[in-house]
């Protein structure tokens, strides 16, 4: 991604965020919660929250979303909390935003626009990058200006451009169109390699468990928990991006993959589904998907629907028998509702488990659950004679070793569970190893 579309040496910039709402029957989620989580977003921006309310809103006017007395209005607001920035928590169309911000005299940044910036910001990786440019550019391609540089630039206003070193509109339709090509190609690139680590990784015999759930569950705080890893965990929206793999420890020493994932969001822009469903493939793969849910939130039902739907737009079909509901942040809830939430998970279909990432508290059972979980497979008989050492260690790494029997003649007997891969290819390493279902 070139450089110059990010400037990071801005100086913090001053926002007003506004949650425009209609009536709120039959919404899952309250409009206070929006709001929270839309200065979360404009937080994770590096942006300073002058002002931010909730605009009632009786229908969507097509000129300016709003009416022209809620305009003059918020314009007002904007001007006496001398903000530069206006993050509006709705979709905008490219003619709303060139007028609000004619009206308004100030950069307006829409849902969609705040995200795609925000994930500019953090992909660090080649395809992640890439990701995001294919995005942002989908999103451009029906704007005449752009409108993803660094907030310090100003629009509107007699049609100047402003900004500093930005004399003209830098793609039309046409180069936009022919980056839009160029990026995919590049990304299809991307993908292969990708296709070639799995099939590697597959060919090994560990089962793969994956993260998911909504921005800012804890869900890197648990991978670094459970993996002993050091990747970046922040009480912030999109703290991490790109996806992360760690080997981790099963109960009886076995290894498994960890991988950790995107957060989600909800109304996710649809110029990020792409970009959603490349890194999610490893939730495809996985023998086991952890649901980490922030249990502390009072949108935390909200927010596993959102995780849900996010999950069916991009084709990603959870079967139930292998998905785990890890509810965390455990040590964030009252002592007067623990019992009753640890409960609850008890009781909940699919399975739930109690954790808190940052103590480490039900995490041996969590580990429990998922070697639990990935040992479907019936235990097979294998007797290895005093000489094959290595095949019973061998076995210890990847299975689960439900019994052992040392025999009169210095042999092994032991009951074991492997995966279909697993006793394959220990058939292959150990030919000589006795084996009976």
């Amino acid at each position: 991604m070139s450089s110059k579309l990010i400037d990071r040496e801005v100086p913090p910039q001053g926002a007003i965020v506004i949650h425009p709402v209609r009536d709120e029957r039959g919404q899952s989620r309250s409009a206070e919660g929006r709001l929270e989580e839309a200065i979360g977003l404009a937080l994770a921006l590096d942006l300073v929250i002058n002002d931010a309310f909730i605009a009632p809103l009786r229908k969507r006017v097509p000129a300016t979303l709003f009416g022209k007395g809620k305009v003059e209005e918020i314009g007002k607001i904007i001007e006496a909390a001398e903000a530069d920035v206006a993050v509006v928590d709705d979709q905008l169309s490219p003619v709303q935003q060139r007028n609000l911000e004619k009206l308004w005299k100030v950069k307006v940044i829409d849902r969609t626009g705040l995200i795609l910036e925000i994930f500019a910001r953090r992909a660090r990786t080649k395809e992640g990058r890439l990701q995001v440019e294919l995005a942002r550019l989908s999103y451009e391609k029906s704007r005449l200006v752009r409108t993803w540089t660094h907030l310090e630039r100003q629009r509107g206003g007699a049609g100047v451009m402003g900004g500093p070193g930005e004399t003209q509109i830098e793609t039309d339709r046409r180069l936009i169109a022919d980056k839009i090509v160029k990026l995919k190609k590049d990304l299809l690139e991307v993908r292969r390699t990708r296709d070639l680590q799995r099939g590697a990784r597959q060919r090994h015999p560990y089962p793969a468990v994956a993260l998911v759930g909504y921005t800012n569950a804890g869900k890197s705080t648990l991978f670094n928990r459970l993996t002993k890893a050091e990747v970046v965990a922040e009480d912030m929206l999109f703290a991490t991006l790109d996806p992360t793999i760690r080997m981790l420890d099963l109960p009886d020493g076995r290894p498994a993959i960890l991988s950790d994932t995107v957060g989600f969001i909800s109304e996710l822009p649809h110029e990020l589904v792409e970009a959603f469903r490349a890194t999610l493939e490893e939730v495809k793969e996985a023998d086991v998907i952890l649901h980490v849910r922030d249990i502390s939130s009072d949108e935390t039902d909200a927010q596993a629907q959102d995780v849900r739907t996010v999950l069916s737009r991009l084709g990603v079909e959870i079967e139930e028998r292998r998905l785990i509901e890890v509810w965390n942040k455990l040590d964030m809830v009252d002592a007067e509702a623990r019992d009753r939430v640890i409960g609850d998970a008890r009781r909940a279909n699919p399975p739930a488990i109690t954790v808190s990432a940052v103590t480490g508290e039900g995490c041996d059972e969590l580990l429990a659950m998922v070697a639990e979980m990935v040992d479907e497979a019936p235990a097979v008989e294998i007797t290895a004679t005093a000489a094959q050492g290595a095949a019973v260690a061998w076995l210890y790494r990847h299975g689960r070793v439900l019994e052992r029997e040392t025999q009169d003649d210095g042999g092994t007997r032991l009951a074991v569970k492997l995966s279909a891969q697993a006793l394959g290819q220990f058939e292959q390493l150990f030919p000589q190893a006795r084996l009976r279902a």
